[in-house]
């Protein structure tokens, strides 16, 4: 396996194109199973994770092309061939769950594996599984797999969730653009990704009101049209590289990045003591002194401050001054990074859903393993503000979710490389 060798002391200086949104793209490419006309969606990422779910869309008949040359993705679903995803596609992946709501909705029936991705935690299926059923389908667990099927189309119908999941809302959305009736999802999850959906959604002739509030109304239409849709800013990515230079000094503009994408997040930077400011062309960052400022972190729902930052922000205060307090309430398996930071010199201790941080002046490079893709990422900037070589080992993660991050970090003044596993 590939690992990424970091060579700490360098200070950034330059300019980071921010790719588009991977969950925003990963939602948007089953809504092609919607329609029979064609949805091409611009500005998307290219990651492994976009080619687990191109290859999910062609086993079921969809034809996706674009992949390979560049950050366009035109895909068609006239002719699909079948309603099951099958295991050995979505273990590999959480999102790939959201082509339930999808098949659902156009077929009448569907075929799910249960889905995989990061060892993270606990992120059940019956929250999609109750939604959908009120709206009159009927799903049988067996054999690992979700058998969906509707007798005579799916319902409109009142949708609260327990929970404001990112994935039910997403689900429920799309299945409910062709439903019959009126679907209001109740307590919907508020993401930017989520208004990206709608908006491509709504391109594509549905008719939604409300999204980005935690009340969305659907009103299902017979068929549904293309679109050309471009994927908003991926705001993981752009808080990731807000924090490099804090981590490693310097001042880096993170391009077509917005204050409105990371706001919660931006505030915390603020109280840490760093510098952002918008520009015509992104978001400039810099550190105010020598050491950012110790602050408490709360992972929350959108708006608040986001649950795939915490590692990241977690990397950041290893070198702050003073003491953090990290809270996860989000997942709760999420701190597996902590004691790889630890190899590095960090002084952290974690009690179940809290994690206490005293920052240390200095962190020493060392061997570690990424056991995630966002913990994977933070042991990179780690290696950043770490004096020594740092080796970040089982970085496939990483490739789920960032674009060639060696590439972007290296040309703004990181001594960083990829290094080929045997």
């Amino acid at each position: 396996m590939d690992s990424i060798v970091v060579r700490g002391g360098k200070p950034l200086k330059g300019q980071i194109p921010i790719a588009g949104a991977k969950n925003a793209c990963l939602a948007l490419m089953p809504a092609t199973l919607l329609s029979e006309e064609p949805l091409t969606l611009t500005n998307a990422p290219r990651l492994s994770d976009i080619k687990t779910m191109t290859l999910l869309l062609q086993s079921l008949g969809a034809e996706v092309t674009g992949m390979q040359s560049g950050k366009v993705l035109a895909m068609t679903s006239h002719a699909l061939n079948g309603e099951r995803a099958d295991y050995e596609i979505v273990r590999k992946m959480r999102a790939s769950n959201l082509v339930l709501g999808p098949l659902l909705a156009r077929h009448g029936q569907a075929i799910v594996s249960l889905p995989g991705g990061c060892a993270i935690g606990a992120r059940p299926m019956d929250i999609h599984i109750d939604a959908l059923t009120l709206m009159g389908a009927e799903i049988e667990l067996k054999d690992g797999y979700l058998f969906a099927t509707t007798k005579s189309g799916l319902k409109g119908a009142v949708v609260p969730l327990r929970f404001a999941s990112v994935g039910a809302t997403e689900n429920v959305l799309m299945a409910a653009t062709l439903a019959k009736g009126t679907t209001v999802i109740e307590n919907a999850a508020r993401e930017p990704e989520i208004v990206d959906l709608a908006r491509c959604l709504r391109g594509m002739g549905a008719q939604i009101e409300g999204e980005g509030t935690s009340r969305i109304e659907i009103q299902g239409v017979d068929r549904l049209g293309g679109a050309t849709h471009r994927v908003v800013t991926d705001r993981i990515e752009l808080g990731t590289y807000m924090l490099a230079p804090v981590i490693a000094g310097g001042e880096v503009e993170c391009l077509g990045g917005t204050l409105e994408l990371v706001a919660a997040f931006a505030e915390k930077l603020d109280a840490a003591g760093i510098s952002v400011t918008e520009t015509d062309a992104g978001l400039k960052v810099s550190c105010k002194g020598d050491r950012p400022k110790a602050v408490d972190v709360v992972t929350e729902p959108f708006p608040g401050f986001p649950t795939d930052l915490q590692a990241q922000m977690m990397a950041m205060l290893c070198t702050a001054e003073g003491t953090s307090v990290l809270e996860e309430k989000i997942f709760e398996n999420r701190f597996m990074h902590a004691p790889e930071l630890i190899r590095m010199g960090a002084d952290i201790e974690v009690h179940g859903g809290h994690a206490t941080v005293n920052g240390v002046a200095k962190l020493k490079g060392a061997p570690v393993m990424a056991t995630d893709l966002r913990a994977s990422v933070s042991l990179i900037l780690a290696g950043l503000a770490a004096e020594g070589t740092t080796q970040v080992n089982r970085v496939y993660h990483l490739d789920r979710g960032y674009e060639h991050v060696e590439d972007k970090l290296g040309a703004v003044g990181a001594d960083i490389e990829r290094v080929p596993g045997s």
